[in-house]
């Protein structure tokens, strides 16, 4: 009986909307789930105090986001797989929006910090109810690799003064280099001592196996060397006391004031955070064919952490791809392992944030320093130039707006830069004239002036939706091959890569229709989408074809070619 009744308890907690990146837990998997989120954490702690520093947080709120808004993730997201947390982007552009508001660090600073995830997690709700999750696929790969790129090389660029124990003015990043390059003889031997050595540490780890975390093997080693050799008193700077326990639960800044300021930067959030972790789960899910994920869901997921993330104390949380492939990696399989981390998070806080004063700005930068140089995807743009040169320049374009104009200006480049490149394919679509082979198969042909699919007859298929950008398209492509070449009998527009017709490009194809009418020529349509044959019976242009007008293949419409030609032959 008390078999039965755990059996409908679960059934029960499956049915509902939550945890569905838990449940099932699989018995054979909870040891290495367990394993995973211990490895998790050792990466993510130094990592997320990094997180922090660039987003002008206090360290410890990086602690934070790995606390209650990871588990909230864990609790109401689908994605078995995605690691929430803080993420580079988002704290570039939180803390570029930030910077004119607040002294960085202070009270009020963090409270604006949490408005700014508050809205940024409100957006990501309401897209749920409006069904918003394609949003994501407006911010291309493309575009997102330029962006994150420009993110890493801004970002690097501001650590080095610290790496260095250098002081120069805030400037745009290239300034901000030259004034580097001119502090170069004044550099501090012992900060860059430090930042040198967790370079070192770092990068021979991960040489020897990627697995080892050499993050932090670098601060609990250069925590030591701090407390063991006194750098503070050698003129290092460093963190000083850290606070200890639970994160402190209260409101976020809720003036309206506040919120103008802020809705630019979460609205740039948002995009960032809907595209990056739509595209993690889709990718982790399609890897071990997981039915169960859902968009939807995530969105919920990623805004009631944002929701979390702001009553607690810290600041804007993302979907991060390292972290995942991290956790993936060591063997986790669902959220089990994110809700192990949380734990050994909360252990930290509770009783290990004591060493953390001893922690120099320098090591703290050079880790910093490493997570931006990750994000500078040279492989990634490389690929792109090798494949598409137009779309390099794209993302080359994304990566320069971010640099010298700022991340926050950045993104709102980077997405207009998507869309433009979109609308960019569907202005100008890949149009041809459909023939017949010598083996009788139907293949395309460049859209030419006098181009024929049989004499008098032309089978043109337009490639793309038509809309009130292209529509001029089609009538220079119908004029070019009816004004030129042998008589024209038949023109067959061939609609079977179109899937909507807007008004402007219905009132375009009724000229075309009498255009051709008065020259004599019949006008057809084939293969054309069910919904779209009723957008243009509404529009009036299945009337104005006459009956028949409809065929079903580029074939059948072949056919009834001849066989209206034999009519004329008999007649």
């Amino acid at each position: 009986m008390p078999d039965s009744g755990g059996r409908f308890l679960r059934a029960r907690l499956r049915a509902l909307p939550v945890m569905g990146g838990l449940l099932p837990v699989h018995r054979s998997d909870v040891t290495a789930d367990v394993a995973a989120g211990i490895t998790l954490a050792a990466v993510s702690i130094p990592v997320a105090l990094g997180y922090a520093k660039i987003a002008g947080m206090p360290v410890v709120t990086g602690l934070y986001t790995l606390l209650f808004p990871m588990a909230v993730f864990a609790i109401f997201g689908s994605s078995r797989h995605l690691v929430v947390g803080a993420d580079s982007a988002t704290a570039a552009i939180l803390g570029a929006a930030l910077a004119g508001l607040a002294v960085a660090g202070s009270p009020q600073y963090v409270r604006l910090a949490g408005l700014a995830a508050l809205l940024a997690g409100g957006l990501l709700l309401l897209a749920r109810l409006a069904r918003l999750g394609f949003l994501a696929n407006f911010l291309s790969r493309t575009v997102l690799i330029g962006f994150l790129t420009g993110v890493g090389i801004q970002v690097a660029a501001r650590q080095f003064p610290d790496m260095l124990g250098v002081t120069v003015p805030d400037k745009a990043t290239p300034a901000r280099l030259l004034d580097i390059a001119r502090a170069l003889p004044q550099a501090h031997a012992a900060d860059l001592a430090v930042s040198a050595g967790v370079i070192v540490i770092v990068l021979v780890s991960r040489a020897i196996n990627r697995k080892i975390p050499g993050l932090l093997i670098a601060v609990i080693a250069v925590i030591i060397v701090s407390r063991a050799a006194d750098l503070a008193g050698h003129g290092v700077g460093v963190l000083g006391p850290v606070p200890r326990g639970l994160p402190h639960l209260g409101l976020p800044a809720l003036g309206w004031h506040d919120a103008s300021a802020l809705v630019g930067a979460a609205a740039s959030m948002f995009v960032v955070i809907l595209a990056q972790s739509a595209a993690i789960s889709r990718a982790y899910a399609g890897k071990y064919e997981e039915t169960s994920f859902s968009e939807d869901t995530d969105l919920v997921g990623l805004g009631a952490a944002n929701v979390a993330a702001a009553f607690s104390g810290t600041f804007v949380v993302n979907g991060s791809p390292t972290q995942t492939q991290v956790a993936d990696g060591a063997g986790g399989r669902s959220q089990l392992g994110q809700l192990t981390t949380a734990v050994v998070v909360l252990i930290v806080l509770l009783v290990l944030t004591g060493p953390l004063a001893y922690l120099p700005d320098a090591a703290l930068a050079a880790i910093v320093f490493l997570i931006a140089a990750g994000l500078i995807d040279i492989k990634g743009m490389r690929r792109i130039l090798a494949c598409r040169r137009h779309e390099f320049a794209i993302a080359l374009l994304a990566t320069a707006a971010v640099v010298v104009l700022g991340v926050e200006d950045g993104i709102v480049l980077a997405v207009v830069a998507s869309i433009i490149d979109h609308l960019r394919h569907s202005y100008n679509p890949r149009n041809s004239v459909l023939v017949k082979s010598p083996a009788g198969h139907w293949q395309p042909v460049p859209v030419l002036p006098g181009t024929r699919t049989e004499e008098g007859l032309v089978i043109y298929r337009f490639g793309t939706n038509l809309y009130y950008a292209n529509a001029s398209r089609l009538i220079d492509d119908i004029t070019a091959l009816a004004d030129h070449g042998g008589p024209l009998r038949w023109m067959v527009l061939d609609g079977a890569a179109i899937g909507d017709v807007d008004y402007t490009a219905a009132a375009v194809l009724t000229s075309v229709t009498e255009h051709l009418r008065k020259r004599h020529v019949r006008f057809a349509v084939s293969a054309v989408l069910g919904p779209v044959r009723e957008q243009l019976d509404r529009y009036g242009i299945g009337a104005a074809l006459g009956p028949g007008a409809y065929y079903d293949t580029p074939g059948e419409a072949l056919e009834a070619f001849h066989a209206a030609a034999e009519e004329v032959i008999g007649d």
